[in-house]
């Protein structure tokens, strides 16, 4: 293979890993449009997506789309529980202390999902078989094809949902001006709870798409729902085109430099970026900067 097809290869493998990503840094953007925090048990939910369709198609003995079909109700469930559990008891919630909750949310999930389904990765048969496609040298996995097609969707029908329908604007109000839109009749629970379950369906069918690949077990939420936040800060937090730059951006520069490089540096790449970013445009690439409310 020549300098340019190794080059296309990681081009390649770097938008495929962008774009699992982005679909994760999806899953904070909506909570974060909902509510201004930051729910770092997102990579939980991809994680319960994935090993919640293993047991389905293992248990249950469903198809591949019915069981993944119940680990997205199943996981959405578990986000409105979250919500109902641990967010909404909480007196006079900061965003300080809601992002505790949720890191201690994740660690008790991941320590439940040990114990129900052990330490071992268990795989998912690709959607589509697993012959490459060769592209001037270089080779696409068909997996990698769905993983685009359900993150561009996803992109779209959101943009639309929160453009365009009254429950979606709601959600960012309730964000945004919540006492405000508590006055002028939204129940801003109850949208919350909306986006908690919305997050949670993104995280499993994230989890879903991506296990193939990657097969799943206990513990993967860690890393990549941490590289999803990276995705979402880059891009700017609750700008879904935002997200999907972010995430494309920070795949192609970890998959160069794991490539031209060293592997060692990639988890170094993802994090680097994120304190640069933090330090010289902290609203992201397509964020803007915010001013006082009034």
């Amino acid at each position: 293979m020549t300098l340019s097809q190794q080059i296309l290869q990681y081009l390649i493998t770097g938008v495929t890993v962008g774009t699992i990503y982005a679909l994760i840094g999806m899953g904070f953007n909506i909570i974060y449009n909902s509510t201004e925090i930051i729910n770092f048990a997102q990579g939980e939910f991809v994680m319960l997506g994935g090993l919640l369709t293993v047991s389905s198609m293992r248990i249950l003995h469903l198809p591949l789309p019915f069981a993944a079909l119940v680990a997205v109700i199943g996981v959405a469930l578990i986000g409105t529980l979250l919500n109902v559990a641990a967010i909404r008891p909480v007196k006079d919630p900061n965003p300080i202390t809601l992002i505790i909750i949720t890191i201690g949310a994740s660690i008790f999930i991941r320590g439940v999902a040990s114990l129900i389904w052990g330490k071992d990765p268990y795989p998912i048969p690709a959607f589509s078989g697993e012959d490459p496609i060769q592209f001037f040298g270089a080779v696409i996995q068909p997996q990698s094809l769905w993983v685009m097609g359900v993150a561009l969707s996803i992109v779209l029908g959101f943009r639309q949902f929160f453009g365009k329908t009254i429950t979606g604007k709601a959600m960012i109000a309730s964000a945004f001006q919540p006492r405000a839109a508590r006055l002028v009749g939204i129940d801003t629970r109850f949208m919350v709870l909306i986006s908690f379950a919305l997050s949670g369906l993104v995280g499993a069918v994230a989890g879903i798409v991506i296990a193939p690949m990657s097969m799943t077990q206990y513990d993967i939420g860690v890393m990549i729902g941490l590289k999803g936040f990276c995705a979402a800060i880059i891009g700017g937090l609750g700008h879904f085109w935002g997200v999907v730059i972010g995430g494309i951006t920070l795949g192609i520069l970890e998959s160069l430099g794991a490539g031209l490089i060293s592997s060692g540096y990639k988890d170094a790449i993802a994090f680097g970026i994120l304190l640069l970013m933090l330090f010289f445009r902290p609203q992201g690439i397509l964020g803007k900067t915010k001013g006082d409310r009034v």
